[in-house]
């Protein structure tokens, strides 16, 4: 994940340093090269005890705060159901196993008037709020099915212990129980599955330190609670700490980690005059910034604005499910209607016609449909975490198929992220490869720059050791000079070997170079003697996954921060023919909303803070598992193995297993689709209504089929 470091007026600002006078290359070290300390994903997405209702996506499942512990609700609602099954009929008949005694009826209401307003109470919530947006979907389908039953069933009751009516009338307790149970099963098995949505924005909150060294104008320095911080005030940031706000350095000399902010894992040197973003980690020097920017105007506060702005949109998404159980809620009550009507002008008996309408409304929740989405996604979500995706929001599965544009960060997704010694070689018969290692790692022992760094982390992944150096000093625009064994060595840039008229291969340079590498040359006593070259790779996989989303018809994108020469480098060699570069985050973004105004849907894949915007607008974020702990918040899919050819395994998979939802609906609406007008009676003329034994079959063989077909899933 990249970063083209930025004022608080949006602007690009360039650093003015030498970045320890080594050259840099164009793109300069601050311009890729995030490694976010390969942060895992340690979370236990799995592991939601208390809070496994909630999801950032829509339909249902953005409603889902309502339905508080879902594993505490099943539990305690299935030991309510157990004696509930027991002492009551189903659809008026006793089932096998079943018994009642003098009062069971008095124990069966109390038994079901609880489960009702304990384990019934979240739907009841959903369905409110489904209903107050004028959206019934699947909560309004379960709140119709259990209140209709809980309802009819309270007055059956009364009636029969109370009037005494002529005949007997049908309660559909068992009914009650035992579909609050299943939905509850179901919910639970769903959240469990995805995980829940984390909150990005308490993590980028996170970031800043709660207080600051505020330098009063007497010059005492003072801690100061954050919020109080005001624009042009002056702090002190001492090494190691985090810097409390955007600022611009006016004092002092350091090295910044930004990593956790900008994705740039390689400190930065920093200077007098150059902008610090808060949330980045200062390195060894103590320096003094004037505030630029704090709480609404600094750069991770606009971040988490538009991560905010854009998963409000994204919650607005609709689910299979819930298109089938709004179309199976209006035939329901229109055939209730109907029948009540119908039956009633025929018989000129209420009872008769409201048990037909009760009947259809309560037969139109099947238990299958409260399983068929859940299994799937159950079965789905193990078969991704077996082969390294973590889905954390289901929708994303279902909103695959559509997806046209697949826009990808360079640094950390196509490319390692790591920021190493990828060349050692000499230029000289009197030194060998590890020779120049050796002398260079010497004279840069001393340095705590970023090429020092990675030159060290060379030399001891080779066993190289070396002896101290002497005499080292800094020359001002070039580089190192000083004493190795009484050979005098320089560590300089190309321009200083121009400069001096010194023959080097500039063609190798030129290769070197547009592949992103920072280059630097050994001069030992006036001679080239070799070169180093440090710079990110490209990871193996991500040409086969470029050219697999080819395949399918889907355009692979480039979105980067990084400098657009080495980004189309870079692009080329993975076969990626659009890229953007030089992006903020806000410029991400707005890109995304381009495609997608245009009607085509994106997926996004990114791994820091300043792609969680990018994510969280995108149809389907997709986070690298190696990244930020704000960007996994804010994708629908983590790649926890950090391969982007993960990529083309989340499409398989989720092609699968919406074909999997699809078949399992079905199942569960066919049910439907026979059970309805029977319970209406549209055969009734012809002596066929719907008996108790038929529904029983019926809805157990839809559940059954359901369980089966949901795990026979399988990632090709």
């Amino acid at each position: 994940m990249e970063h083209a470091n930025a004022n608080n007026d949006g602007k690009h600002v360039h650093d003015s340093h030498s970045h320890h006078e080594h050259e840099m290359h164009h793109h300069a070290m601050n311009e890729g090269h995030d490694m976010h300390s390969h942060t895992r994903v340690t979370h236990d997405h799995m592991n939601h005890t208390g809070h496994e209702g909630h999801d950032h996506a829509g339909g249902h499942l953005g409603h889902m705060s309502h339905m508080g512990n879902l594993k505490q609700k099943f539990w305690i609602s299935l030991i309510i159901t157990i004696p509930i099954i027991l002492l009551s009929t189903f659809m008026g008949e006793r089932l096998p196993l079943q018994f009642s005694f003098p009062g069971s009826d008095w124990v069966v209401l109390v038994l079901s008037s609880v489960l009702f307003f304990y384990g019934g109470t979240p739907f009841l919530k959903g369905a409110k709020m489904e209903l107050k947006e004028k959206n019934p979907a699947m909560m309004t389908l379960i709140s119709m099915g259990i209140t209709v039953a809980y309802i009819y069933s309270v007055y059956a009751f009364i009636s029969n212990h109370f009037f005494h009516a002529a005949g007997h009338r049908m309660d559909f307790f068992w009914e009650l129980a035992t579909l609050i149970v299943i939905m509850l099963l179901g919910h639970w098995i769903e959240m469990r599955a995805v995980g829940n949505a984390g909150n990005a924005l308490k993590k980028m909150a996170e970031l800043l330190p709660g207080s600051a060294h505020l330098v009063d104008e007497h010059g005492n320095i003072t801690d100061v609670d954050l919020k109080q911080i005001q624009i042009g005030q002056l702090l002190i940031v001492n090494a190691g700490e985090k810097i409390p706000t955007d600022g611009k350095i006016v004092e002092g000399n350091t090295t910044v980690n930004e990593s956790m902010v900008t994705g740039e894992a390689k400190a930065v040197k920093k200077a007098v005059g150059d902008q610090v973003i808060g949330g980045a980690v200062n390195g060894n020097g103590t320096i003094k910034i004037e505030v630029t920017g704090t709480g609404e105007s600094g750069f991770l506060a606009q971040v988490m604005k538009l991560v905010s702005e854009a998963q409000q949109e994204k919650s607005r998404s609709e689910t299979l499910s819930d298109k089938v159980a709004r179309a199976l809620f209006y035939v329901a009550v229109t055939a209730g209607i109907i029948a009540f009507v119908v039956w009633f002008l025929i018989t000129k008996n209420v009872d008769i016609a409201l048990e037909r309408l009760v009947t259809v409304l309560i037969i139109a929740c099947p238990h299958a449909l409260g399983l068929a989405i859940p299994l799937v996604v159950a079965r789905s979500t193990s078969l991704g975490a077996s082969n390294g995706l973590l889905i954390r929001n289901r929708v994303a599965l279902e909103k695959s198929k559509k997806i046209a544009v697949v826009t990808m960060d360079k640094t950390g997704t196509l490319t390692e992220g790591d920021f190493r010694v990828s060349v050692v070689e000499s230029l000289s018969d009197k030194w060998s490869n590890d020779e120049v290692l050796l002398l260079m790692a010497s004279l840069e022992s001393h340095s705590n720059h970023p090429l020092a760094v990675g030159i060290l982390e060379e030399a001891e992944k080779r066993e190289i050791r070396f002896p101290a150096p002497e005499n080292v000093t800094v020359i001002s625009g070039t580089g190192l000079s000083g004493t190795v064994e009484d050979k005098q060595l320089l560590i300089v840039k190309p321009a200083y070997l121009d400069q001096k008229k010194l023959p080097y291969d500039k063609n190798r340079y030129q290769e070197l170079a547009l592949r992103g590498n920072s280059v630097s040359y050994l001069i030992v006593d006036n001679e080239v003697a070799g070169i180093v070259a440090q710079g990110d790779e490209i990871k193996e996989e991500a040409k086969n996954t470029v050219d697999g989303l080819k395949r399918m018809q889907i355009t692979p994108v480039m979105l980067t921060g990084d400098n657009e020469g080495y980004a189309k480098n870079v692009a080329a060699q993975v076969n990626i023919t659009e890229v953007h570069a030089e992006l903020l985050p806000q410029d991400k973004e707005r890109l995304i909303q381009s495609w997608q105004n245009n009607g085509k849907p994106v997926m996004m894949v990114g791994d820091g803070v300043n792609d969680a915007p990018a994510l969280a607008r995108a149809e389907i974020g997709v986070a690298i598992g190696a990244g930020t702990d704000v960007a996994i918040d804010s994708a629908d899919v983590v790649l926890v193995k950090s391969n982007p050819s993960d990529i083309l395994h989340f499409f398989s998979l989720a092609k699968n297993t919406t074909r999997k939802m699809v078949q399992n609906l079905w199942w569960g609406a066919g049910y439907n689709i026979i059970a309805i007008p029977l319970a209406a009676g549209v055969l009734a003329p012809v002596g066929i209504v719907l008996s108790p034994a038929v529904g029983a079959v019926l809805m157990s063989i839809s559940t059954i089929v359901v369980a089966l077909n949901s795990m026979t899933l399988k990632l090709e």
